[in-house]
């Protein structure tokens, strides 16, 4: 029985003890499925981290508090347990901060979003399904916030178990209609994928002043001065555990290298605030002063790609977003954007090779091989 009305629901558990985390185990260990969800502080931090994990059991909404805990190794078994189904909503990037903070492997997921895509949903939020599916609202504006902070608010507790609560109910209708649509193969092909182990990706907030090299509007003067004020705003963003951004903005970081000001005053009519130049003024002239006096940086030249392969890609795109759009998909359902480049670049002789590159997904092979097979040995295809 589905519970319309948010207010009734049980307070979540909060687990920031290891005797409360090995109660919250011995539940998700007798189930055969769980709902999971993370929050982080991306938004808020220099380097992000996981700052709560949700699970849900049928009958339990569980938090934990990764900021409390020292260990959470002891959940890596569910993760990794091939009998117990791992529910999420956009599992790609909770996977990576799970990877890349904890060191999980997963096996035996369920991704609400993915199998909304493949169904061929055009809104696919976890508040668009949730609302559409069962007249559940959640506030998004607590998305962004700083998950970090402790205590949490009551309204935040409220978002983050909503966020696993209903994805049980969710799953079973996505699987209803894949079913229907004869797309339950490829979905379970696609969880799979997302399951593959791959090293963590450290997102880093502070990107390098290569991020503006292709632009045509930038001279290699204002670049080489850009690089140095890339390299003070991420040092000084590091220092104070914040978002390069909510230092100084690019586009106020792009005025000042163009501008070169060479005083305080300079700064003011760029943009800067009087907070940003009484904390930053000095380091930020020091930067372009030095910028100015440096050798020019040099644009890495992009890899020319062979003219071959370029007329691959562009008959795999058109033939993708044809099919796609006869089946009311987007198009890298039809065939994800990997497949797309080793195909074009390593182009099947027969059925055995396409087999070989396409092996993750064998209902994709048997639905379109035929046809991929005869558009990459057509005329220009080598």
């Amino acid at each position: 029985m589905i519970v319309m009305n948010n207010s009734i629901l049980p307070p979540p558990l909060w687990v920031n003890t290891e005797q409360l985390l090995s109660k919250m185990l011995e539940d998700l260990s007798e189930q055969k499925r769980v709902a999971v969800d993370t929050e982080s502080n991306s938004m808020h931090a220099y380097k992000e981290q996981v700052c709560l994990v949700q699970f849900s059991s049928p009958h339990t909404d569980y938090l934990v508090d990764p900021l409390k805990l020292n260990d959470l190794s002891a959940v890596a078994p569910i993760f990794e347990n091939p009998k117990i189904e791992k529910i999420f909503h956009a599992a790609e990037y909770d996977l990576i901060c799970l990877r890349r903070d904890f060191g999980f492997k997963f096996a035996n997921i369920f991704d609400t979003m993915q199998a909304a895509r493949i169904i061929g949903y055009p809104a696919v939020g976890l508040d668009r399904l949730l609302g559409e599916k069962f007249g559940i609202e959640i506030d998004k504006r607590y998305q962004k916030a700083d998950w970090r902070t402790r205590p949490l608010s009551q309204e935040q507790i409220h978002y983050a178990r909503l966020d696993t609560h209903y994805l049980f109910q969710l799953r079973d209708v996505m699987e209803k209609e894949l079913r229907e649509k004869g797309r339950w193969r490829l979905a379970q092909e696609d969880f799979a994928r997302t399951c593959l182990n791959g090293e963590p990706k450290h997102k880093e907030n502070g990107e390098c002043w290569e991020k503006f090299a292709s632009r045509k509007d930038i001279s290699l003067q204002d670049l080489t001065i850009l690089a140095e004020l890339c390299n003070w705003r991420d040092a000084e963003a590091e220092k104070l555990n914040r978002p390069p951004y909510k230092v100084v903005i690019d586009d106020l970081l792009i005025e000042l290298a163009k501008s070169v000001p060479s005083h305080k005053v300079d700064l003011a009519g760029i943009g800067l605030s009087e907070r940003q130049i009484r904390l930053w003024g000095d380091d930020i002239l020091t930067a372009v002063r030095q910028g100015a006096a440096a050798p020019l940086v040099q644009r890495k030249q992009a890899k020319r790609q062979d003219e071959a392969v370029l007329r691959r890609l562009d008959k795999l795109k058109n033939w993708r977003k044809k099919i796609a759009q006869e089946m009311g998909i987007e198009s890298d359902i039809v065939l994800p954007r990997p497949y797309v480049f080793a195909l074009a670049e390593n182009p099947p002789r027969d059925q055995y090779e396409l087999e070989t590159i396409m092996k993750a997904t064998p209902s994709r092979v048997e639905q379109y091989g035929s046809q991929i097979l005869k558009l990459l040995r057509g005329k220009d295809a080598d």
